[in-house]
């Protein structure tokens, strides 16, 4: 017989089996927040199957019109301890969504603040907590009746907030501010602040002991872990390039972290010991983002960004068994179980609504360029996502396509030499019947400046 655990906010415990998996089951959901779609994929753990999805706004590019209604960049996921809740954070609609998880059902929708990252409910779900991204502050909202009660004053910039299962306290980091708020949840009032090695954590997870709390920074690739008890940071290590979200198995009797290693295509498990420990490296799709843990501790769910997928992994063989096609650009993910006690629990669900993507690499001619593209189809029209990094600080670069000498856009680097963008045009080409007038190739080539197309004298090319 399956046992399952309440799981208090982001604090997912994971059971220890000592034999065979009780996997999971189809009354367990797993669910991922499509950004670029704007829906909420619905997934079937039992049958590794989509179910549907929640549709909570039109796909790109249809919300650019001023007359658009809808949820716009659908990001952020968590769930009501009795799992019969799923909120879902839209940062550019500036909301939060409830949804029945039983019918699939929006019960109701709060709008909040600039910009809202992640949200989740408080250990005893008489309050939902919301980080306002784009201010400096977390949002209380009552669940009942959806209205914001009261506010909290965090650094600039909250990215995320995790609750000790014991309900005492919260943790919350942040996006633009190298530091950890400690909030006591019964007064609402910030303890302590803690330094942190970097100013932009994405993530935190709790430990299933609830002894430490884990956060990623996704700027610097590192992963910082602190203790509860002590609210002292007690490692830091390197986990890798564009380093996003992290969980928790417990396998045969240890624990272990798994972190999404964007820039890699890969997920990354790791002892939990006084000293971490990598133990493997799991090559996963396009872009890993993502990640949640089955109740058992039997498998790990990975949303991929830029593979608008999700892969199912193992974790006794620490390897990908299943994927499963979701909405465009997952990004949160989360796994309910007991979701749906009854019944089917596919009403109220929309088939997919967009087409599988094209995952190009970028290469660099010299240097130490690297980046990647995500071409999408979006019916009449096309959106190209362009993502590059280690080139020359504040300069601009353009992007050609295909040989056209005219670019199809142009970025300028941050301090950092990293940029990125979104085109929206109708990029692809048709072919032509005889092949000698065919496009010569298809590929992208990003230069520095206005020079002409030549890919001896590019930054980066297709792979």
């Amino acid at each position: 017989m399956k046992k399952t655990t309440a799981i208090y906010a982001m604090a997912a415990t994971s059971l220890c089996v000592s034999s065979a998996w009780a996997l999971p089951t189809s009354h367990d959901r797993v669910y991922t927040a499509d950004q670029n779609s704007n829906t909420v994929s619905v997934i079937d753990p039992a049958s590794n199957t989509l179910l549907g999805q929640i549709r909570l706004g039109n796909p790109r590019p249809d919300l650019l019109s001023p007359l658009y209604k809808g949820q716009i960049n659908v990001h952020g996921m968590g769930f009501s301890p009795d799992h019969k809740t799923l909120l879902v954070v839209s940062n550019g609609s500036n909301s939060a969504t409830f949804i029945d998880t039983a019918t699939n059902k929006v019960k109701g929708i709060t709008y909040l603040g600039r910009s809202p990252h992640e949200g989740f409910f408080t250990a005893d779900g008489k309050e939902v907590w919301v980080v306002v991204r784009g201010e400096d502050y977390v949002s209380v909202i009552d669940p009942n009746t959806y209205k914001e009660t009261s506010r909290i004053q965090t650094n600039l910039g909250p990215g995320m907030v995790i609750f000790h299962p014991d309900g005492k306290l919260a943790f919350v980091v942040s996006s633009f501010t190298p530091k950890v708020d400690v909030i006591d949840v019964k007064t609402h009032k910030i303890i302590k602040k803690i330094d942190v090695v970097s100013p932009f954590s994405p993530f935190l997870q709790i430990t299933p002991d609830g002894s430490e709390i884990w956060m990623t920074h996704k700027d610097v690739g590192k992963v910082t872990r602190i203790s509860t008890k002590s609210l002292e940071v007690v490692g830091v290590m390197d986990t890798g390039f564009i380093t996003n979200h992290i969980s928790f198995a417990t396998v045969q009797g240890k624990t272990f972290a798994y972190v999404t290693v964007g820039g890699e295509n890969c997920v990354k498990a790791y002892t939990t010991d006084k000293t971490a420990r990598l133990v493997k490296t799991i090559p996963v799709g396009a872009l890993p983002h993502g990640i949640w843990t089955s109740d058992d501790g039997s498998r790990v769910y990975v949303g991929l960004e830029n593979g608008d997928a999700l892969d199912v992994i193992d974790t006794a063989a620490n390897k990908v068994v299943a994927r499963v096609p979701v909405g465009q650009a997952p990004q949160a993910l989360a796994f309910v179980s007991n979701a749906v006690p009854e019944g089917k629990g596919d009403t109220n669900l929309i088939q997919r609504v967009n087409a599988d993507p094209t995952n190009i690499a970028l290469k660099a001619v010299k240097a130490d360029g690297r980046g990647f593209a995500v071409l999408r189809n979006l019916g009449v029209v096309d959106a190209l996502e362009v993502n590059m990094f280690k080139l020359k600080p504040d300069t601009v670069y353009n992007v050609y396509l295909n040989g056209v000498a005219a670019p199809a856009a142009s970025f300028k680097t941050d301090p950092a030499g990293k940029a990125a963008g979104t085109m929206i045009a109708p990029l692809r080409q048709p072919a032509k019947p005889d092949a000698a007038s065919a496009p010569v190739k298809n590929s992208i080539i990003v230069m520095e400046g206005d020079a002409p197309v030549d890919p001896a004298k590019a930054a980066l090319v297709s792979a």
